[in-house]
């Protein structure tokens, strides 16, 4: 029976943290998705790359939001449980608090590992693959974005600006400068039309003067016409992959001085390492507050809703639990900037831990 009715717990517990996870990381993705329109109506990328870019970014979102909603799962199903009488079938039936407590911590590693996984595995990998569909696309909107009076240079290297448009789609009066190293064009036409289908994206030229600056040479012809090719245009989008986004295996060869040639394409500079080490204990020691955050949401079970100051109590656990969610985020950031703080930062949870445990046991035998 004992076993019946914890598992009926995790149950409830998992269930809740479950919907509540996947309904708050919509939301969030769902804001987040509005802010990546930007792709399109500014960097000119498709509708397909906005899509997949979106999706991709959604394993970050569930990864950065999993401590805190798991937080709120396990507060919420013990002061439900305790306002319908049910936590009081565990203590009927032998389980003491402490063993209860123990449970729950187990119970809590499990997620902690998914934290784990998520963090140093899922997410980099779903951000990198977001990241290489910006890095190969190319502007496909790019025709989209051309406006009468306003200066385009959503791609690199290459400004364009069309003083007035006509009501049959034509443009007139129109400027183009291309940048490269050591090269500089630029191109002034009288008229000038878009031609966009599936065989070719051209912006066609009439009537107009080039201006070729190549080093100190200046060259300068006229022409008729001219199809300045639009299809294979880069964005400026910013396509470099971040820290985030590198594999673990990447990051780990690079924190351990491994050189191998499959690790060749992160450039692991010395200026970098703090950057590295922060990163690596993020995905792999962060997670451990999980369990932490369990020990304090069970404190609850040592007072009953007929006490006095039932209220004032909960809602003190509950600053408790949010204060030390906020001082893990807060103190990783710290953690790289000596050895003297790593291991401050190191110790933090595990003492803590240790206390409080201690504090419940003890707390648990008197009530």
């Amino acid at each position: 029976m004992k076993k019946l009715i914890i598992r009926k717990f995790y149950k409830d517990l998992t269930i809740f943290f479950v919907v509540t996870l996947l309904l708050t990381g919509i939301i969030v993705w769902t804001i987040q998705a509005v802010n990546f329109f930007d792709f399109v109506t500014e960097d000119g990328h498709g509708l397909k790359i906005y899509f997949y870019y979106s999706v991709l970014n959604f394993p970050k979102i569930i990864h950065r939001i999993l401590p805190f909603i798991f937080f709120i799962s396990i507060f919420y199903i013990i002061i439900n449980s305790e306002l319908r009488n049910e936590i009081s079938i565990f203590w009927i039936y032998g389980i003491s608090k402490t063993q209860f407590l123990n449970r729950m911590l187990s119970f809590s590693i499990i997620f902690m590992f998914i934290q784990v996984i998520l963090g140093s595995y899922i997410s980099p990998l779903s951000k990198l693959k977001a990241r290489d569909y910006l890095k190969n696309s190319n502007v496909n909107f790019f025709t989209s974005l051309i406006k009468e009076g306003k200066f385009i240079n959503v791609t690199k290297g290459l400004t364009i600006f069309i003083d007035h448009k006509e009501n049959d789609g034509n443009f007139k009066d129109i400027f183009l400068e291309e940048v490269n190293k050591n090269n500089t064009k630029m191109i002034y036409a009288n008229k000038g039309k878009l031609i966009d289908n599936d065989a070719q994206k051209t912006l066609r030229l009439l009537k107009g003067r080039v201006i070729n600056i190549e080093d100190s040479a200046v060259n300068i012809f006229n022409f008729e016409q001219i199809d300045f090719n639009l299809k294979n245009l880069n964005s400026k989008t910013i396509t470099t992959p971040k820290i985030q986004e590198i594999d673990t295996k990447i990051l780990l060869s690079c924190f351990f001085e491994i050189k191998n040639e499959k690790f060749k394409s992160f450039n692991c500079k010395e200026e970098l390492i703090k950057e590295v080490k922060l990163e690596l204990i993020k995905r792999f020691y962060k997670p451990i507050y999980i369990p932490l955050i369990t020990l304090f949401c069970c404190y609850l079970l040592l007072f009953s809703k007929n006490q006095k100051n039932f209220k004032t109590k909960i809602n003190l656990i509950f600053l408790s639990v949010f204060l030390l969610q906020i001082f893990s985020e807060v103190s990783v950031r710290y953690s790289v900037i000596s050895i003297n703080s790593m291991y401050i930062y190191l110790m933090s949870p595990l003492i803590i831990f240790i206390c409080g445990y201690f504090v419940f046991a003890r707390m648990a035998r008197n009530a």
